[in-house]
């Protein structure tokens, strides 16, 4: 557990950034390592400042309030201590934006159960493994959301299929694109019917972005799920001004 928080730059843009990617779980770093590049290169497109840690000591109300947007990517295992959580709550509580990558909801159990029921809404069971990474289609449930707009109705591409156990409901959930479970072979037991693969949620004031997608680093060099994650980025950064919808 990280008690010494790393020391900010100064920020002086538009928005600021914080990515998060520590791991006391299960780690694909090339992954991370990718995603985190990518996250950086289109919020610093933007004009936007980013400070990537995975110190988890950021995680007080002084540090976070210069940021407008928390990414957590593929995060996993127990890595907050108390007073960190009680942070990130009221952080998110009162306005600010989450994005959630990948394994940040992909975790078999959590121990904070504010994150994986109020945050996330679901609770991951498992994906595929036999094989492992399997053509699918995704379909968008919500074209005109800003993380949607750059997608195709039925977008296929190859994953890692994370099933959960229930559809997210309640926090002004949006469910904004499904997985279609004719497209490839889930596993015994994960079968959802209806399958959200990205939603949003309301907390208090803030908002959460959820996307199960992107397990294989190459993925964060695929055009379409930039852009994907770069509505996110800018549809998260509106939070501080207009609250959630």
């Amino acid at each position: 557990m990280d008690t010494l928080p790393p020391e900010l730059p100064a920020f002086g843009r538009e928005h600021a950034v914080l990515v998060f990617s520590k791991t006391n779980g299960f780690r694909d770093d090339a992954q991370i390592q990718a995603a985190n590049a990518a996250v950086r290169t289109l919020a610093e497109a933007r004009g936007w400042d980013v400070f990537v840690t995975e110190n988890a000591a950021v995680f007080n109300p002084d540090a976070l309030a210069r940021f407008d947007v928390v990414v957590l990517n593929s995060t996993s295992g127990d890595i907050f201590l108390p007073t960190q959580r009680d942070a990130f709550r009221h952080w998110l509580e009162q306005g600010g934006s989450l994005l959630a990558l990948h394994g940040a909801g992909g975790d078999p159990r959590y121990d904070w159960r504010w994150y994986v029921d109020t945050v996330l809404g679901a609770q991951f069971i498992g994906h595929t493994y036999s094989p492992q990474f399997q053509q699918g289609v995704v379909e968008v449930a919500e074209p005109a959301h800003p993380a949607m707009r750059p997608l195709p109705a039925r977008w296929q591409r190859k994953e890692e299929w994370y099933a959960f156990d229930r559809v997210p409901s309640g926090h002004g959930t949006r469910i904004l694109a499904r997985l279609d479970e004719r497209s490839y072979a889930p596993e015994p037991g994960q079968r959802m019917g209806d399958h959200p693969v990205v939603w949003t949620r309301c907390i208090g004031q803030g908002r959460v972005f959820y996307s199960a997608l992107g397990h294989k680093a190459e993925t964060y060099s695929e055009p379409l799920h930039l852009r994907m994650i770069d509505g996110a980025l800018g549809w998260a950064a509106e939070a501080r001004r207009d609250g959630c919808d």
